[in-house]
This record gives C-alpha cells, sequence and structure tokens, in this order.
C-alpha cells in the first residue's frame, strides 16, 4: 500500500527487514528488536491437550496424525507466514524421525489474516497456531518455546542454517530465511516524527510485550540522519531497556506508524 501510493505515514515499522530492500527501499533504517516463532495451543480442545503432551520435542506428530486443527498466515502475504515455513524446513531437518514436515502437515485451509487466526484461535475453532512469542505472551496464550535451531531468534544460527531455507513472492522476490528483525525508518522528519521514533524503538515496552531484545539494538542500516541517532543513543544511555522504568508510547505512534 505504501509503495504503491496508498498511505503515506511518517513513520514506517516492518516485521521483516527484508521489505526495505523491495520494495519500500529507504535510504537508512533501524532494526530495533526480534521474536521467536512458537507453537500456540488453546489447552481446553482435544488437540491442544495433544500438543502439550507432547512439548518441544514432539509436537509435529500429532499435527502429521492429524488431530490437531492448526492455523497460520499466508506466506504470499505475510512474513509470520512464510516464517512458519522456514520454521517447518528447518524442523524436517533438526528432528531425527521428522521429514518433510511442511508436506505431511501443511494444507491451504489452514491460511488465515493474521486478525482471523486470533479469532478463530479463541473461540477454539482451531487447536494451535503457529505464531510469534509475542503474540502468545501479550495475549497470555499457552504456547511451546521451539529449539533455537528453528525459531529463527538465535544469530548464532543465521548465517549457516536459518539462511538455507527461501519463499519465493508471487512478485518474483526471494525472501531468504534470516534471524526475526524488525525495522523502522522515518519517511518525513520532524521533531515529532523523532521523538515518537525514539519511543518506538527503544521503549522498555517491546520486551514487556515479548518480544527479544538485545544490546546491539537498535543498529542502523544506511545514512541515518544526525537528530535519530542523538535521540536514541541518549534513551539507550540514560536508561536500561532490559530492566529500565516503563516508558509510555506516545498517543501518536497509531497516528503516524504502520507495521506491514
Amino acid at each position: 500500500m505504501i509503495d504503491e501510493g496508498q498511505r503515506d505515514p511518517d513513520i514506517v515499522s516492518v516485521a521483516d527487514v527484508a521489505l526495505f530492500e523491495e520494495p519500500l527501499s529507504p535510504p537508512w533504517h533501524s532494526v530495533f528488536t526480534s521474536n521467536s516463532v512458537v507453537i500456540t495451543y488453546n489447552p481446553d480442545t482435544d488437540g491442544g491437550e495433544r500438543l502439550a503432551d507432547a512439548g518441544t520435542e514432539s509436537w509435529y506428530e500429532p499435527m502429521i496424525n492429524g488431530n490437531v486443527n492448526i492455523g497460520r498466515t499466508d506466506p504470499d502475504q505475510d512474513p509470520l507466514g512464510y516464517r512458519a515455513l522456514f520454521m517447518l524446513e528447518l524442523a524436517s531437518r533438526y528432528y531425527d524421525d521428522a521429514s518433510d514436515l511442511r508436506e505431511q502437515i501443511l494444507q491451504q485451509d489452514q491460511i488465515y489474516p493474521e486478525t482471523s487466526l486470533i479469532s478463530q484461535f479463541e473461540t477454539g475453532s482451531i487447536d494451535a497456531a503457529i505464531a510469534y512469542r509475542n503474540m502468545a505472551v501479550e495475549r497470555d496464550y499457552e504456547y511451546i518455546e521451539l529449539p533455537d535451531q528453528i525459531n529463527l531468534s538465535n544469530p548464532q544460527y543465521a548465517e549457516d542454517w536459518y539462511s538455507t531455507t527461501s519463499h519465493t513472492l508471487p512478485s518474483g522476490q526471494e525472501i531468504q530465511g534470516g534471524l526475526i528483525s524488525y525495522g523502522s525508518t522515518i519517511r518525513h522528519m520532524s521533531d515529532a516524527a523523532v521523538s515518537v521514533f525514539d519511543v518506538h524503538t527503544t521503549g522498555s515496552y517491546l520486551e514487556e510485550h515479548g518480544f527479544l531484545l538485545r544490546d546491539q539494538f537498535p543498529s542502523y542500516t544506511g545514512d541515518v540522519p544526525q537528530s535519530v541517532r542523538q535521540a536514541t543513543d541518549q534513551s539507550s544511555g540514560t536508561q536500561s531497556r532490559l530492566s529500565g522504568p516503563h516508558k509510555e508510547l506516545s498517543s501518536t505512534v497509531s497516528d503516524i506508524t504502520v507495521l506491514i
């Protein structure tokens, strides 16, 4: 929508920095947080109970057996959707008794828009969903933590392991597997935009909502305006994002920021 001119926000944040390579291509961006892929489950359904019993080491078995109704987002429309594909491909190699999990587990009728996925899960229409950790944490869902080798959260596995997966979008763009990285940039500079960007990319709300923070965040790529560096460096220096006091998001964030 942004690259087609249908929306013109001051700040753009994306759930995959690959989208800043194409189609948006801003002159600079920040990488400010990460996430991990998890399996959320409803403990009040039979399928959810089977997943809970299977746990981290064999969650895929009841899925293969058709005993769990799962949901996911569209890999051609949503980064979570293609990251679900990456996770299953890596899991097929990681577990000794699992092979071609994408072929054995995935069906077309499992695909929902993210908002519908959440409602389907909460009403018990599906037993489980392939989701982000923050989605489970902020909604207090039960979930299975996956090994770092398949959950796309550990920089140690990014270059030589996660990157061995890929998905081609309908546009022809090939998305390579990698560390889950959220990015943000300011398209229209102003003091207000810099202030909101600072809170948006350094605020302690990120950890509280289940995102993963690292000491090197925020990091930058491209020709970053000095005013942005000064604002975010000052915030990082005056309080710890991991344990410091809560910093309330400005109400204007929702007005000038779009997450795609």
